[in-house]
């Protein structure tokens, strides 16, 4: 065996790892800065009543999506009952809370917009309202702001 290859690939290991690090830390930093500055678009949005605009080749719009998650100390009886109801796919050692968002969604469209009964003090709903980003094709009705 070569010992300055296992040298050079360790030593290129360790300095991939550190870079890896790095980078996650910077990711953090930017998703917190994301998260604040979406925050203050959104309020601005909504004090200004304008749903959507378009801006250097992008459309801006507020996208409002339901979200469920388990009841803090219920996430075993949530497993019950979705096993029970015949949704057993869904419960894992832990439900993945977009694929229990999509699920919660499907069933009150199934239920005339309600929460089946049967879901009632298992889940929290909530909305995340967010930004959507997406080029623009310049077919759409949106209000063109100018700096």
């Amino acid at each position: 065996m070569n010992e300055n290859v296992m040298f050079d690939l360790s030593d290129k290991l360790r300095s991939l790892k550190d870079e890896k690090t790095e980078i996650d830390q910077k990711l953090e930093k930017v998703k917190k800065q994301i998260s604040t500055v979406e925050s203050q678009l959104l309020k601005l949005m909504t004090e200004a009543e304008i749903p959507s605009f378009t801006r250097q080749g992008r459309i801006f719009s507020i996208s409002i999506s339901p979200k469920a998650s388990a009841i803090a100390g219920l996430k075993d009886e949530l497993h019950k009952t979705l096993k029970a109801q015949g949704y057993g796919s869904l419960a894992k050692e832990a439900v993945n809370p977009q694929s229990l968002s999509s699920f919660v969604k499907e069933q009150i469209a199934e239920n005339n917009d309600k929460l089946p009964s049967w879901l009632e003090g298992l889940v929290n709903i909530y909305e995340k309202t967010s930004i959507g980003v997406r080029k623009s094709t310049g077919k759409s009705c949106t209000t063109n702001l100018k700096k």
